[in-house]
């Protein structure tokens, strides 16, 4: 039987992921690191609304920021895997189970 605290932390993660823009963050951040004012233009929503979702993402540690100058980076968790097979590029790995995000 799996630990409690893995459960947790799978349903932590899953709550996170419960909403479409946040899943459109991730799913942009598949391709790599990118800047606030990025995911805006990518996804065509508020600053605001784009920062509120990351800092859920952020919370439910399957994003990780870092400071460069003014701009802050985004960045999937490290414990956040991209899937590395080919046909499944639009796969991350959670460790509990794996998302297929699909456009």
């Amino acid at each position: 039987m799996r630990d409690p605290v893995e459960f947790k932390n799978c349903a932590r993660s899953l709550k996170a992921l419960a909403d479409p823009i946040r899943l459109k963050l991730i799913q942009r951040l598949q391709a790599g690191p990118k800047s606030v004012g990025e995911l805006v233009e990518l996804l065509g929503e508020e600053l605001a609304n784009v920062s509120h979702h990351l800092g859920v993402l952020r919370n439910a540690r399957l994003v990780v920021d870092e400071k460069h100058g003014k701009h802050v980076i985004y960045s999937l968790h490290p414990e956040v895997r991209p899937s590395k097979k080919p046909k499944q590029a639009d796969c991350i790995d959670l460790g509990c189970c794996r998302l297929e995000l699909k456009e």
